[in-house]
């Protein structure tokens, strides 16, 4: 398939996504006819039904044998890609950021507990690299900065636990944890919480200890959470 192709593909996925999103296609219900979602999509009909192709791999378009096709139910999706970017709309939020932060529970504090007696003396020296950056970004209000440094604190935990289905299995979540970091980053109290869990996890890195690391990250992830409801959502 050629990139202009993909392109185009890209974007009837992405169109479709948005009309189900915003509520214009409707779950259980049918999908509108070929030629009306082309000229909506402003994109041929070939190109339109490779990306009802893609969506149909991601659980997001059900075929109906002798009908048109129709939208799944959110809940059924299977598609990381789809399911991201119904939980980064407005609607979905709160049960988004809750989801995510399970998530982040399960794969971080395993990834600490595996990282800490694998951690190599370059993993601990970008890690102190690393931290130093975010106090810079903090003490400056370079909220951009800090949270690239935290991601990137996390992505040494996840390097160091030398994982590779571990690291595949997280990395289509970078847009997401992106946008939630940069949210929650924007609240100063919540970066200087954050600094006190990433120093309190860099020296259970130092310490090579799989129960330290662990213990640490499921504290840096509870007070994550606790931020969050308190400071971001109002609870």
């Amino acid at each position: 398939m050629k990139p202009e192709r993909v392109t185009r593909t890209q974007s009837v996925v992405d169109g479709l996504l948005d009309e189900i999103i915003a509520g214009r296609l409707v779950a259980g219900e049918t999908l509108p006819a070929e030629a009306d979602l082309a000229a909506l999509l402003g994109v041929s009909r070939l190109t339109l039904r490779e990306g009802v192709r893609l969506l149909q791999a991601q659980g997001v378009i059900v075929p109906v044998p002798g009908s048109r096709h129709r939208v799944a139910p959110v809940d059924e999706w299977t598609g990381l890609e789809a399911v991201v970017r119904h939980s980064r709309s407005g609607g979905a939020r709160r049960r988004s950021s809750l989801e995510l932060l399970d998530m982040r529970v399960m794969f971080e504090t395993g990834a600490a507990e595996l990282a800490a007696p694998r951690c190599s003396d370059e993993h601990i020296a970008r890690l102190e690299e690393l931290l130093e950056e975010m106090r810079t970004a903090h003490a400056h209000g370079d909220v951009p900065g800090f949270v690239d440094a935290d991601l990137a604190f996390h992505d040494v935990i996840f390097a160091a636990a030398d994982n590779r289905i571990l690291v595949a299995s997280v990395r289509p979540l970078t847009t997401m944890l992106q946008d939630s970091r940069s949210e929650t980053s924007a609240v100063l109290e919540i970066r200087e919480h954050a600094l006190v869990e990433h120093a309190a996890v860099l020296d259970a890195m130092r310490s090579r200890s799989p129960e330290a690391a662990r213990e640490a990250m499921a504290s840096h992830m509870r007070q994550t959470r606790d931020d969050l409801l308190h400071y971001v959502l109002g609870e």
